[in-house]
């Protein structure tokens, strides 16, 4: 009979082969229309928006620190994953009536759903973090998770560079800046924006922004957690 751990290494062999796809022709022409969109943008309004989603994101990583319980240190891979599928359960039921919710307010209350959407990300990976025993208080740790974030949320080309990355998490690690604020949120913010534009522009139409709204949230928090769980199967499976 097969162990869990068993089934886990072969799921984990089935996502890695996935990221590690070169980009088909969709993908490729996709990003070469959005880079020429962002081309069109003004250099002012990057730097903007840049600043803006830095400053959104190290306010949730800092402050999702000190609500984080203790490292779990003692229990298999098996509770330890019945426990992060539970809380992937909750932060999707609570990223659904977020975008519902805010799907019929406009456009106000749809730019107004980012800043909840990602603060639910961003704590759902703290506590995953945790759930599989890594300390989020280390600085290092915090940077594991703005990877895995950018994995989840990143073009296949950009996806593939970063899972390269996180294999050599190891060495990689010791040559990223120890100042967050050197870390590339250019790069960051423009994959994010990039993977959410279609889907929040959708969410403005009136009379499907709330279904529209609640499906697209509940898609992302569920791709964030096949990327969460696997980008942490790699750090206790792979040697």
């Amino acid at each position: 009979m097969q162990t869990y751990e068993e089934k886990v290494k072969e799921e984990l062999k089935v996502w890695q082969k996935r990221m590690s796809r070169k980009p088909s022709l969709a993908n490729r022409l996709t990003k070469g229309l959005q880079g020429r969109v962002n081309n069109l943008v003004p250099e002012k309004l990057h730097r903007l928006v840049t600043e803006a989603i830095k400053n959104m994101t190290k306010a949730v990583l800092f402050g999702s620190e000190f609500i984080t319980k203790e490292p779990l240190m003692t229990a298999s891979l098996e509770q330890r994953e019945d426990i992060v599928r539970e809380k992937l359960n909750f932060y999707k039921k609570a990223a659904v009536i977020s975008g519902a919710g805010i799907g019929t307010g406009g456009i106000l209350l749809s730019l107004a759903d980012l800043p909840v959407l990602l603060s639910l990300k961003m704590k759902f990976l703290f506590d995953t973090a945790s759930t599989y025993g890594f300390n989020v208080k280390d600085y290092k740790e915090r940077l594991y998770i703005l990877n895995i974030f950018q994995l989840a949320f990143s073009s296949q080309e950009r996806s593939a560079e970063l899972y390269q990355e996180i294999l050599d998490w190891n060495n990689l690690v010791q040559e990223l800046p120890s100042d967050i604020n050197l870390f590339d949120w250019r790069t960051f913010q423009q994959e994010y924006r990039d993977y959410i534009d279609l889907v929040k522009l959708l969410q403005l139409v009136p009379g499907i922004g709330a279904v529209v709204g609640a499906y697209a949230n509940y898609q992302l928090m569920d791709k964030l957690g096949e990327t969460a769980v696997n980008a942490y199967r790699l750090r206790l499976l792979i040697k």
